[in-house]
């Protein structure tokens, strides 16, 4: 039985005619009567009574209504189903560390929420090596990462930008009266990190320890907020991206140290495996990613 003919069948019974029926599906009358003809065929009764120019739906026609119409009813939802997979659904997983999740999703995130509120989005924070990870796995459809720039065999990754790191200090620091801070000027100064495996911690330590400075590895913070809070009350100093600290400089809460950050640059890049297949939900999130991007780098132009 083709829904097709069923569909046919409801329009006369709603229309009261063959002729208006055709008009309504922009159909030849000819090609309503044989749909019909065909649908009496297959179920071997008619379903109306032709007489003079009436119709009248029979016994046989009037048992058939309530299926017909709960078929058509169950077409339109399916349609609709479907129609709002185009309309862009289902989920995403996105890693990213600590800094980025703060101070550089919420506005790529607020974007495409507004544009497809069916996706459910879930943000797993982590080091960027784990993240990485886990994009092999599957366990995650993309991540974002802050790290030297780096290219994977296995992984798509894209840099969108190039931050600028800093070394932030309070307000009243004696190092804040050197034109430049060496290495060596850090040798007994009280510095906070953040957790162990935090790429550009690691880049740092290690421009220190080349220089022979080895800062005591027990001030170690899982937040970046509370790092500036313990900066801004006198603790110590931080190394940090600059996007995380630009609010507190230009408020006047904290200082920024003269440093060279040139061995210790990092990019914020996006990664997915290479062998994933996108979405639709996937394939928007990384069109917004990229516009964000543009405008992350007009803004440092224009800086």
């Amino acid at each position: 039985m083709e829904s097709k003919h069923l569909f046919t069948f409801l329009v006369v019974v709603e229309t009261g005619s063959f002729t208006r029926a055709a008009q309504k599906l922009d159909y030849a009358q000819s090609s309503i009567t044989a749909q019909i003809q065909a649908l009496e065929a297959e179920l071997e009764q008619p379903l109306f009574d032709r007489i003079s120019k009436k119709i009248i739906l029979t016994d046989a026609g009037r048992r058939l209504l309530p299926y017909a119409q709960e078929i058509s009813k169950m077409h339109t939802m399916a349609e609709n189903a479907l129609r709002s997979e185009t309309e862009i659904s289902g989920s995403l997983r996105i890693g990213a560390p600590e800094s980025l999740a703060a101070f550089r999703l919420p506005g790529i995130i607020k974007e495409f929420r507004s544009r497809h509120p069916q996706v459910q989005i879930t943000l797993k924070p982590g080091a960027c090596w784990e993240l990485t990870e886990f994009v092999r796995s599957g366990e995650l459809d993309m991540a974002f990462l802050l790290q030297p720039e780096t290219e994977y065999k296995d992984m798509y990754c894209n840099t969108l930008i190039h931050e600028a790191m800093t070394l932030v200090a309070p307000l009243d620091h004696p190092l804040l009266e050197l034109a430049e801070v060496e290495p060596l000027h850090l040798k007994n100064v009280t510095i906070l990190h953040t957790e162990t495996g935090c790429t550009y911690r690691t880049l740092f330590e290690r421009h220190l320890n080349s220089h022979g400075v080895f800062p005591d590895p027990n001030l170690e913070f899982w937040s970046i907020e509370a790092i500036k809070q313990c900066v801004m009350a006198g603790l110590g100093i931080s190394f940090l991206p600059l996007i995380t600290v630009r609010r507190e400089l230009a408020e006047g809460k904290l200082a920024r140290l003269n440093w060279n950050d040139e061995s210790q640059r990092v990019a914020t890049q996006i990664a997915y495996h290479s062998k994933k297949w996108k979405s639709p939900a996937l394939s928007e999130f990384l069109g917004t990613v990229q516009k964000h991007a543009v405008m992350w780098r007009e803004e440092e132009g224009k800086g």
